[in-house]
């Protein structure tokens, strides 16, 4: 009965040793896709002074992460008609990157996008004013990888293969031009979205 006892302590003091010399559990890594929203008075393009507190927020995450991709895309409501809008919705994408670019963030890490009255915050019907669907969406991917070369060079031969082997013009075409010559960030959401509206797969990613 003694030696009995005596092994079941013995096998509690290991195991409370064994307990306490475990190390701590790391934390969970943060997020690699931060987001913002940016909101604007009615019929402007402009930034209010709460939208610059915003914006320079915004600016110090994508600079204190590693190889940085930034997006702005713009939204408007949908009082005015939607081709309005749309010019609309790409001056307050260009703004809000305007004001990071003053804060630091490279030119060449942000895509802007303008979606007008086609995506709403607040659903609501035509000819609405509604305050929350005036708005820029910043979002910030901070993941640094290695592979964004290759990756970007797999969506390049996507869209040309798409495109049946001309280059496409504008945005997609500086994608391109930027995948090719090294940048990577750039060209990788623009060329990304090109092919999801296109209906196309995306290839793994590394």
């Amino acid at each position: 009965m003694l030696k009995k006892l005596l092994a079941a302590a013995a096998a509690a003091f290991l195991l409370a040793a064994c307990e306490e010399a475990a190390p701590p559990a790391a934390p969970p890594p943060p997020p690699p896709v931060r987001n913002f929203l940016v909101f604007f008075d009615f019929d402007k393009s402009t930034l209010t002074p709460r939208a610059m507190d915003i914006v320079k927020e915004a600016a110090s995450v994508a600079k204190s992460g590693q190889n940085s991709r930034v997006t702005c895309t713009g939204h408007t409501d949908t009082a005015g008609p939607a081709s309005y809008n749309m010019a609309l919705s790409l001056r307050r994408a260009n703004a809000v990157k305007n004001a990071l670019v003053a804060n630091g963030v490279p030119v060449t890490s942000i895509t802007v996008i303008g979606k007008g009255e086609t995506t709403l915050l607040v659903p609501t019907a035509d000819g609405v004013r509604e305050p929350q669907n005036r708005r820029v969406e910043i979002v910030i991917d901070n993941v640094a990888t290695a592979g964004d070369g290759g990756y970007c060079n797999a969506l390049a031969r996507l869209v040309r293969t798409n495109a049946r082997g001309a280059d496409p013009t504008g945005e997609v075409g500086n994608a391109l031009a930027q995948c090719q010559s090294g940048t990577a960030p750039y060209g990788i959401p623009v060329m990304e979205k090109y092919l999801t509206d296109n209906k196309i797969p995306l290839p793994p990613r590394s």
